[in-house]
């Protein structure tokens, strides 16, 4: 590596002189995991080592005292619920995925603070939690069904995203690949002949991802594959399904292809205004999910403009940070976002050595940028709320009713019915007429009615009443 590399590397990842780290939030992938291809895939004990030292090494990036990075006044050895949030959605991969994290971020309390793990009974015993002073960190788990799992999975459940992706298979770049890459992928057949659903008709560029990744895992776990393929060829697998992933999950004139960046993009804004608003309370914000979310994301920010490699698939357990920092070296939170800038960061893979390297994101070269215009660019791009997210999905979840119009109420030309709870037009008409002719009949008898009754009162004038006084 040149001098020259070296510095610009050093660049990115050297904290400038005097600043202050006020809060984080990151997005994790998940570490190696069994293949997608069978139902409950799982985390390996590879993946659950790979999320736990990613959090390890957050822990020394932004909670150790000895370093220049850590963050405001946060609590280095005892996880306070209050500085600390978490969010994966019910799905076993992805809550592992955060647990393993949390457990790297904030490890038993014994092996960090064994005075302050142990409390004293009156009797005069001393007590830690369980597994050396195991520290239960809150994880937020978000039902598939409930709306707040648009924020991490916002491409799941969306029809409109699942319609842009498939789009990308009509595409002339998708089609002049899967002629050109045939004889490579059938020459994996022998490889994949045991896999129960899979045909020679299958060996595609289509399934580029599928394929990658059943031979990507068995080359790390299956024993029978070991040396079935060589290090060329599954590099070039990588590199096929990095562009057919990145197709079906950005493209700039098809917005609904990066959906789920766009909610992603909305949640960093919530949690690092939370941040500001509670005046540094919380201090760090952590979010899992997949690699699908990381590629629509480096897209929608434009940070393929900054480095190639951003149009292909992150290595397991990477993540992506979102730093707010003011440049002075101070001890109380800033009184005004004029104070406060942020920048990203992405950490390629969780292997020791791999840095958190720092890029400007919206096609900026500089590295860091005021909040207020972070907030103002993101927020351009993000899709804020879970009406907006229904509408522009088209989605047909349950939560989705309450933002949706029916168009059975709201003169649509539909007869059906949903569920039976509603009439059809023409019984609507029928039934709405009688009700307006009924009441009409009652206005008329009670005018009447009350007319009488006070022609019998006498006038005290000596006048008869008007018609004004009556009514009145």
């Amino acid at each position: 590596m040149s001098m020259k590399l070296c510095l610009a590397l050093y660049g990115l990842i050297a904290p400038a002189v005097g600043e202050t780290v006020l809060g984080v939030t990151v997005f994790s992938r998940h570490g190696d995991r069994t293949s997608k291809h069978y139902p409950g895939y799982r985390l390996t004990n590879l993946g659950k080592q790979q999320n736990f030292q990613s959090g390890a090494f957050y822990r020394d990036y932004y909670l150790s005292s000895n370093s220049s990075k850590r963050i405001l006044g946060i609590s280095e050895n005892v996880y306070l619920e209050n500085e600390i949030w978490a969010s994966a959605p019910d799905q076993q991969v992805l809550l592992n995925t955060a647990t393993a994290f949390l457990q790297g971020l904030y490890p038993p309390l014994e092996t960090t603070d064994a005075v302050v793990a142990a409390q004293t009974l009156n009797n005069g015993s001393s007590v830690t939690n369980p597994l050396n002073g195991y520290q239960y960190v809150v994880l937020h788990g978000e039902d598939n069904d409930a709306p707040d799992t648009i924020w991490i999975k916002g491409d799941d459940s969306c029809p409109e995203h699942t319609a842009a992706s498939g789009d990308f298979t009509d595409s002339e770049e998708f089609i002049q690949r899967t002629a050109a890459t045939k004889s490579f992928y059938e020459s994996f057949w022998d490889v994949l002949d045991g896999v129960y659903d899979f045909t020679m008709e299958d060996m595609t560029y289509g399934n580029a991802y599928e394929i990658f990744d059943l031979i990507n895992v068995g080359s790390i776990h299956n024993g029978s594959m070991q040396g079935e393929v060589s290090d060329e060829d599954l590099f070039q697998l990588r590199t096929l399904a990095d562009s057919y992933e990145f197709g079906k999950n950005f493209n700039r004139t098809q917005p609904m292809r990066s959906i789920g960046a766009q909610t992603l993009s909305a949640a960093v804004l919530r949690q690092l205004n939370e941040t500001i608003v509670s005046q540094g309370q919380l201090k760090f914000s952590l979010f899992a999910g997949s690699y699908d979310t990381f590629l629509s994301f480096f897209g929608l920010t434009n940070l393929t403009n900054m480095d190639l490699n951003f149009y292909g698939l992150p290595q397991y357990a990477s993540t992506m940070a979102f730093e707010l920092f003011t440049d002075d070296n101070i001890t109380e939170f800033p009184s005004s976002t004029a104070d406060i800038n942020v920048r990203f960061g992405f950490r390629n893979g969780s292997e020791e050595g791999a840095r958190l390297l720092q890029y400007g994101l919206f096609g900026r070269s500089e590295l860091s940028m005021s909040w207020d215009e972070f907030s103002s660019k993101l927020g351009e791009r993000a899709v804020s709320t879970v009406g907006e997210w229904c509408s522009m999905c088209q989605s047909t979840e349950d939560f989705c009713r309450a933002y949706t119009d029916d168009s059975s109420v709201n003169g649509g030309s539909s007869s059906s019915t949903s569920g039976g709870s509603h009439l059809s037009n023409a019984v609507a008409g029928v039934i709405g007429a009688m009700v307006t002719l009924g009441v009409f009949l009652i206005g008329v008898a009670f005018f009447f009615l009350l007319r009488r009754s006070k022609s019998k009162k006498p006038a005290q004038s000596g006048k008869a009443p008007s018609i004004s006084s009556v009514e009145a």
